[in-house]
């Protein structure tokens, strides 16, 4: 039991951090499928699911992932700016990347009968890794 606590520790941010991603994906898909039910249409819909995702990938990284628990106007304004705005930056690479790897280099298989979701699971993987180093080093890093 020792063994499993102590990996728990050394590795709690990163096990959080994947653990609350993926909460943030099931709410933005959620989110997406209450909007189109409700008949807003598929654009508009994408953009509030996103814009729920990224609010709830916020509120999570700030409080469980990065224990970021300051709630001093000037410190929560720059956390909340820079986190938009990183993650804006971020989805800017993902949709720069996607092209390069499925016709730059050939990762446009098929997985699940749909054409390019390994480019599209690499580019997620990518921006996984960009989100959390951005989050923890820029948004929530540890001020003196």
């Amino acid at each position: 039991m020792d063994r499993f606590t102590d990996f728990l520790k050394k590795y709690r941010e990163g096990i959080l951090y994947l653990a609350c991603g993926a909460g943030t994906v099931v709410l933005s898909w959620l989110t997406y499928a209450l909007f189109v039910g409700i008949n807003i249409d598929v654009s508009t819909s994408n953009i509030l699911s996103w814009i729920c995702a990224v609010s709830f990938a916020f509120v999570v990284n700030k409080w469980i992932v990065f224990r970021s628990y300051s709630l001093e106007k000037n410190v929560l304004v720059k956390e909340v700016g820079s986190f938009f705005f990183l993650r804006i930056m971020t989805g800017l690479v993902a949709i720069a990347t996607f092209p390069a790897l499925y016709f730059g280099l050939g990762l446009n298989m098929s997985l699940f009968n749909v054409d390019g979701m390994v480019a599209r699971i690499t580019v997620s993987v990518i921006e996984i890794v960009l989100n959390y180093f951005a989050s923890k080093f820029i948004v929530f890093r540890i001020r003196k």
